[in-house]
C-alpha cells in the first residue's frame, strides 16, 4: 500500500495542508485563509480557535482532493509562521487572548529599555538573537503582566505556553503532547542555543515560570498521536517556517544557502555544527536538530520584498495586477538609475533600524511607472546583497550559489538582475512550495523513508538557474548607489 505524508504549513495568514507521495511530490492541497486583527497601532493578532478550524478544514480538504484514505497517511509534518505566541488554559484547552503575531510591535518599548540597561549582549550570546519585540518572549511577558488572572494562572501551573506548532500539536493530541522543535524554540528569545535548554537566566529576567514551557524536539521526532478523521497519525516532523523552506531547498551543508521571497524576504545559511554570532546584525539560530545533533544558521530579514510590489498596486495604484511587473519592469529605461529604500516598517539586516521610513532617489522629469517598478524590484535584490555579504563576513564562507522560493521568483527579470548583482549563480527549484515540503522531509525521516538525511538531496531537482551577466565594475557602480541612498534615508527620520 502506497504511504503518504500529510504536511500542515499554517503561515501568517493563511493555513495549507498537502499531501505528498512517496517521492514528495504534491497529490492533493487545500488552502484557507484566516482574520486578521489590528486592535491598535502596531498590534497584530489572530484567533488561535480560528488558527485551528482552518487546520482541521485543510486537513480534510486536501485528503478529499487527493483521493486517498486518511488511514493510507504514515506521518504527519508541521511548519508554521515561528514566534507568534499563544498562551491557553491548561483545562479548558481555551486561549486567555487572542495569538501576539510575529509582527507585532506592542512590546518595542520594553525592549529598547532592555537594551538601554545593557541586557542585548547576554540575550544575543545566550539565544543568538537582537533584542527585539519580533520575539516571542516579550510577548508571552505582555500577555502574563496584561491578562486578567494570567499571572496567578501560570504561577499554579494552570496556563500553557506555544508558538503555533505547540498549539497545533496539543490540540491535534487532544492534550497529550505539550511540545515544540529546536528551531521554533531558538526563536522564542528565551532559549539556549548552545546549552539546548531553556535558559533560567532569561527566564528570571522576563519573569516567565518554567513550568508553562514546552518540551523541546529535534526537528524529527516523536511529537505525540494526532487524531483526526477518527484516525490516529504520528506527528513526525516539526520545524519553524524558514528552517523548513532551508530544508526544502537541501541546504544541508556548511555555506549553503536559500532565500525566500514573499511578503518579506527570509535568506539563510547552513553554519554546520558552528554557532557563528553575528557582528553584522544578522540572527544566529537553529538551522535544524536531527538525532540529537545540532546545525547552526545565520538568518537575514528583509522586511519588505513582494510587499514593496504590493505597495505599488494597492497605494500608489500604478499597476493592476504583480504579473504586469516582469514586463514593466523590461520596458525601464537602463540609463535611469534610481533607487528606492522600502523601509516602511523600519530596515532589517544588516541595519536594523526600526525607525527608518522609506525614500526615494534619482528621480527625473522622464521617470515613469517602468522605471518605478524596477526600482522596487531592485530594491529587494540589493537588501539580498546585503545580506549575502553580511553572512559572508560573519561565517568566513564564500556562497557560491543561492536556492530561491516564494511568489517573487516567477518573475525571471528579477532573478536575473539578483544573480548578476550578486555575482553569483540563483537557482529556482521545480518545487517551490518549500516549506510544506521541508515539513515532509522531517516526517519522512522518522516515519524511516530515508535513512540518512542526506538522502534529501536527491530529491531537490532545479528548475532553471540564472547565470551572472554584468560587469564587476558596473555592479559596484550600482550597488555604491544603493549604499548611498541607505545613508540617506538613515539619515532623514
Amino acid at each position: 500500500m502506497q504511504k503518504y505524508i500529510l504536511s500542515i504549513d499554517q503561515g501568517t495568514t493563511s493555513t495549507r495542508s498537502m499531501i505528498f507521495d512517496n517521492e514528495f511530490k504534491i497529490i492533493g492541497s487545500s488552502q484557507k485563509e484566516f482574520k486578521q486583527f489590528f486592535p491598535k497601532d502596531g498590534c497584530v493578532e489572530h484567533d488561535p480557535l480560528e488558527i485551528m478550524d482552518t487546520v482541521y478544514t485543510t486537513v480534510e480538504e486536501a485528503i478529499e482532493n487527493a483521493a486517498i484514505g486518511i488511514d493510507e497517511i504514515l506521518s504527519i509534518g508541521i511548519v508554521n509562521q515561528r514566534e507568534t505566541v499563544v498562551l491557553w488554559n491548561k483545562e479548558t484547552g481555551k486561549p486567555i487572548y487572542n495569538a501576539i503575531v510575529w509582527q507585532d510591535r506592542r512590546t518595542a518599548g520594553y525592549c529598547n529599555k532592555l537594551k538601554e540597561q545593557g541586557h542585548g549582549d547576554d540575550i544575543l550570546n545566550i539565544t543568538g538573537l537582537i533584542v527585539d519585540s519580533y520575539f516571542s518572549a516579550t510577548k508571552i511577558k505582555w500577555l502574563l503582566d496584561n491578562i486578567s488572572d494570567a499571572r496567578e494562572l501560570a504561577n499554579k501551573g494552570e496556563l500553557l505556553f506555544g508558538t503555533i506548532d505547540t498549539w497545533i500539536i496539543w490540540n491535534l493530541t487532544k492534550g497529550a503532547s505539550h511540545v515544540t522543535d529546536a528551531t521554533n524554540a531558538s526563536r522564542t528569545m528565551i532559549y539556549d542555543i548552545k546549552k539546548n535548554i531553556w535558559s533560567t537566566k532569561l527566564l528570571k529576567l522576563f519573569d516567565i515560570p518554567e513550568a508553562i514551557l514546552p518540551e523541546v524536539k529535534d526537528c524529527a521526532a516523536e511529537f505525540g498521536i494526532a487524531s483526526l478523521l477518527d484516525k490516529e497519525i504520528k506527528i513526525g516532523g516539526v520545524a519553524g517556517d524558514q528552517q523548513a523552506a532551508a530544508i526544502g531547498q537541501a541546504c544541508l551543508n556548511p555555506g549553503s544557502v536559500k532565500s525566500t521571497y514573499g511578503t518579506g524576504c527570509f535568506m539563510i545559511m547552513n553554519t554546520g555544527e558552528d554557532l557563528k554570532i553575528s557582528t553584522n546584525k544578522l540572527l544566529s539560530t537553529i538551522a535544524y536538530r536531527i538525532d540529537g545533533k545540532t546545525s547552526y544558521a545565520l538568518e537575514g530579514s528583509i522586511f519588505i520584498a513582494g510587499a514593496a510590489v504590493q505597495w505599488l498596486r494597492d497605494s500608489l495604484k500604478i499597476i493592476s495586477d504583480a504579473e504586469e511587473t516582469n514586463e514593466l519592469y523590461n520596458q525601464a529605461d537602463p540609463s535611469q538609475k534610481i533607487y528606492l529604500v522600502p523601509a516602511f516598517t523600519g530596515l532589517g539586516a544588516p541595519y536594523w533600524d526600526g525607525e527608518a521610513r522609506g525614500s526615494i532617489f534619482g528621480l527625473t522629469r522622464n521617470s515613469g511607472i517602468p522605471e518605478m517598478v524596477k526600482a522596487a524590484i531592485d530594491s529587494v535584490a540589493y537588501q539580498t546583497k546585503d545580506l549575502l555579504l553580511a553572512m559572508e563576513k560573519d561565517s568566513g564562507l564564500k556562497i557560491k550559489v543561492i536556492r530561491v522560493d516564494g511568489g517573487m521568483v516567477k518573475n525571471e527579470s528579477f532573478l536575473q538582475f539578483l544573480s548578476s548583482l550578486l555575482q553569483i549563480n540563483v537557482d529556482r527549484p521545480t518545487i517551490i512550495e518549500t516549506t510544506a515540503l521541508g515539513a515532509a522531509y522531517l516526517a519522512g525521516y522518522q516515519a524511516g523513508i530515508f535513512k540518512e538525511m542526506e538522502e534529501i538531496s536527491s530529491k531537490w531537482k532545479s528548475e532553471k538557474v540564472f547565470v551572472q551577466k554584468l560587469h564587476k565594475k558596473e555592479v559596484k557602480y550600482l550597488y555604491n548607489g544603493w549604499l548611498k541612498a541607505v545613508k540617506g534615508t538613515l539619515a532623514v527620520k
